[in-house]
């Protein structure tokens, strides 16, 4: 590990280096990439430097003590510095062996986030709407920007299914683990006997493709348009400016009604489109080498139960990692980061040990 950070400082070394250079300046593409790769590389240098540092303390302090003949104060003192420079070293030694851990390339990606009724109707529609209204929240309050991109509202305010678009730095590294089936257990607004009903709703989170990345054929496209609709089939719009993106080869549909122009709805469409291409071919390949890694806590597959919001105890419940909190109406009121820093958080453990066990193997 020691080699893999001085070759991170050396390379963080010339990148500096570089940035000061007018003629690098000048050139805005080049400049914008190697401050990029300098910003991932300056949290693994600066703690390599703090872990240098104190292991240097924690030498210096061994030496002294080997010396002999300190007066107590003195060794007191050197005991002290010992064992505190042994302490943060040893912090800092698993720091950065979290900073090490290969980096999802989808993490700073903007996020396409489709949400549908699953069983219950009615009122997996409106469960649906809450999930679609905290996710909003959650987006505000982080800086983040929310668009819906085409939705299928019912009479009562509920999506049978809604697509939207969140930008933001960030925003995938944020958002992925919240990929899979929600459950609510509560007693529905459509029922009159008071019973509790369980109901869910499906959440996919794709990472927003870049149009270099994906080539579509325009052969492979179908587009349509038609006038968009509110919820009961009252026009909102009297014009053709809903679009319909039909990918032949996958069967793939993507609509947008969003916008009054049909040039925007389009474009907009094909962000969506474009990602969940990506998203499945990045499936494929994952399934290609399942035996090396996953992507997400869990096994990942949108069809597992991932989370219940029980609604009579006030209770949130993430079953992959087996995190209760009584905080239900705050986590409904966009305050996901206890449950998504718990979630990062086991990520990186999990990655850990599959690290440990795979050197563990090639050094038996």
């Amino acid at each position: 590990m020691l080699n893999q950070l001085r070759e991170v400082e050396k390379r963080y070394e010339e990148l500096m280096a570089r940035l000061c250079d007018p003629a690098v300046v000048a050139q805005a593409d080049l400049y914008r990439s190697l401050m990029k790769e300098s910003s991932d590389l300056q949290p693994i240098v600066e703690a390599y430097r703090a872990y240098a540092a104190a292991k240097e303390r924690e030498n210096e302090a061994r030496e002294l003590l080997e010396m002999g003949e300190l007066d107590r104060e003195l060794r007191e003192l050197a005991e002290e510095e010992l064992e505190n420079g042994k302490a943060e070293a040893e912090r800092l030694a698993e720091e950065l062996k979290l900073l090490l851990l290969p980096k999802d390339p989808n993490d700073d990606r903007n996020v396409i986030l489709e949400i549908r009724g699953g069983a219950g109707g009615e009122e997996s529609a409106l469960f649906a709407g809450s999930l679609l209204r905290m996710y909003t929240l959650y987006a505000q309050a982080n800086g983040y920007q929310l668009e819906i991109v085409g939705a299928n509202q019912t009479e009562l305010g509920g999506y049978k299914e809604v697509s939207c678009m969140i930008t933001g730095h960030g925003a995938y590294s944020r958002l992925k683990f919240e990929s899979g089936v929600h459950r609510v257990q509560r007693v529905p607004e459509t029922e009159a006997g008071g019973r509790i009903h369980t109901s869910t709703a499906t959440v996919a989170v794709l990472p927003e493709a870049e149009e270099v990345e994906l080539t579509i054929a325009p052969t492979d496209l179908q587009i349509d348009t038609y006038r968009s609709s509110g919820a009961g089939g009252q026009h909102i719009n009297k014009t053709e400016s809903a679009i319909r993106i039909t990918h032949l080869p996958t069967g793939m549909v993507v609509e947008c009604q969003d916008e009054r122009s049909q040039h925007k709805n389009k474009e907009k469409a094909m962000r969506v489109l474009r990602s969940r291409l990506y998203e499945q071919l990045q499936s494929e390949q994952r399934s290609a080498i399942a035996a090396d890694r996953r992507s997400q806590v869990g096994t990942g597959d949108r069809s597992e139960r991932i989370r219940t919001y029980n609604f009579p105890q006030g209770r949130v419940t993430d079953h992959r990692i087996g995190l209760t909190l009584y905080k239900l109406e705050a986590v409904l009121d966009g305050a996901l980061d206890e449950l998504i820093e718990a979630l990062i958080t086991a990520d990186r453990a999990e990655k850990l040990q599959r690290g440990q066990e795979y050197a563990n193997t090639t050094l038996n």
